[in-house]
C-alpha cells in the first residue's frame, strides 16, 4: 500500500471507514466479529488510517474499533470525531463544539477505544454556536497535552477553514467527495492546497451506489439511512442508475469493479487525497484497497469527469444544513 501526506501525517493511500459496521448501514451491528476481522484484514493489506467517530452508534462503533486494534494500536492512525453529540443534554445529532463538550467527548473516547491519544481528531460539524476559534484552542491544548496529535475539520467551508487554521495548523479536512460527490473541487480543494491541509473522502463510493450492486431501493432495510437520501429515492434512484451503469462501462475496459474504478479516480486528483471507503467485510476491504494498484488512462479519466450529472442532493435537507458553507 502506498503512503501520502495529511500535511505531516503519513497515512495509507486507502484508508477504512468503519461506520457502517455499527450504525446507519442495512445489516449494520449485526455481526461484530467480521466487522473485526475486516479492520484486521485492512491492517494486514497495510492500510493504517482507520475512522470512527462517537456519534456512530452512538458510541458502539468507537467501542468495536477500540476492540478491533487493542495490541495493534501502533500499527494504526486513528481518527474519531466530537461535536455531533451534546454531552450536557443535548444528546445525538445536537452540534456542540463548546469546549466542555469537547472536554467530556475526549474521555469518553480515549476510553472506548483504549488508547491514550487520538491521532486525528476532527471536529465533525461545525457549530454555529461556538466560535471556530475557541473549539480549535480547545483541541489545541488537547495536542499540547498529549491526547490528540493532529487536529481536523469536516464539511467545513472556506471562511471556517482559514479562521480554524489561524489558531492552529489543520492536519486534514474530511468531507463528502466522489465521481458524483464533487463539491469540494471549486473552492475547497484549492483553499486546502495553499495552506497545505489533507483532504480525507468519506463515502468515496456514493454510498455503494457507485459500486453498481444496489439496483433496487427494496435493498435497503428500514434503519437505513439511505432511504430518506434523495439520490436513493423515487425518481432519483431510476435515473441514477445510469451513472452506476457509466462506472462499470468504464470498470471492464479496465479489468477492475466499479468500487476500484471508483478509488482510482479519487487517487488520481491528487496525491494530498486519503479516501476511506467504509465496509464491513473482508472480502470488500480486499476489493477496496486493490484500487491502489488501479491505473486509469487519461480518457478513462475524461469520461469519468463527464458522467451523467446525480439527480437529488447527497445529503436529506437536515443533514444539508448541517453543512458549513
Amino acid at each position: 500500500m502506498k503512503h501520502i501526506k495529511l500535511r505531516d501525517l503519513d497515512v495509507s493511500r486507502i484508508g477504512l471507514g468503519t461506520m457502517g459496521m455499527s450504525f446507519a448501514y442495512t445489516g449494520a451491528g449485526a455481526d461484530d466479529a467480521e466487522s473485526i476481522r475486516t479492520i484486521h484484514r485492512a491492517l494486514d493489506l497495510g492500510v493504517t488510517l482507520v475512522d470512527t467517530a462517537e456519534i456512530y452508534g452512538p458510541f458502539t462503533n468507537e467501542a468495536l474499533v477500540g476492540r478491533a486494534i487493542k495490541g495493534r494500536r501502533d500499527e494504526v492512525v486513528l481518527a474519531t470525531k466530537f461535536g455531533m453529540f451534546s454531552h450536557a443534554g443535548g444528546g445525538a445529532g445536537t452540534l456542540d463544539s463548546s469546549p466542555a463538550n469537547i472536554r467530556t467527548a475526549v474521555e469518553g473516547s480515549l476510553r472506548r477505544l483504549g488508547t491514550d491519544r487520538i491521532d486525528l481528531y476532527y471536529q465533525h460539524r461545525v457549530d454555529p454556536h461556538t466560535p471556530i476559534e475557541h473549539t480549535v484552542g480547545t483541541v489545541a491544548e488537547l495536542v499540547a497535552e498529549g491526547k490528540v496529535r493532529h487536529i481536523g475539520l469536516s464539511e467545513a467551508g472556506v471562511a471556517t477553514i482559514r479562521r480554524a487554521h489561524a489558531v492552529h495548523p489543520v492536519t486534514a479536512l474530511q468531507s463528502e467527495y466522489s465521481l458524483w460527490t464533487r463539491d469540494p473541487e471549486l473552492a475547497v480543494l484549492p483553499l486546502l492546497r495553499e495552506l497545505r491541509i489533507g483532504f480525507v473522502a468519506y463515502s468515496p463510493l456514493g454510498r455503494g451506489f457507485l459500486t453498481g450492486k444496489i439496483r433496487s431501493t427494496e435493498q435497503l432495510d428500514a434503519t437505513d439511512f439511505r432511504a430518506t437520501n434523495p439520490r436513493f429515492t423515487g425518481e432519483n434512484f431510476q435515473r441514477n442508475l445510469s451513472i452506476a451503469d457509466e462506472v462499470e462501462a468504464i470498470a471492464a475496459e479496465v479489468g477492475a469493479t466499479p468500487a476500484q474504478v471508483a478509488l482510482a479516480w479519487l487517487l488520481a486528483q491528487g496525491d494530498d487525497i486519503a479516501p476511506i471507503p467504509g465496509t464491513k467485510r473482508v472480502s470488500r476491504v480486499g476489493e477496496n484497497t486493490a484500487a491502489d494498484r488501479v491505473e486509469l488512462t487519461n480518457e478513462q479519466i475524461d469520461k469519468l469527469n463527464n458522467l451523467t450529472p446525480p439527480a437529488g442532493d447527497h445529503h436529506n435537507e437536515q443533514q444539508m444544513q448541517m453543512i458549513d458553507r
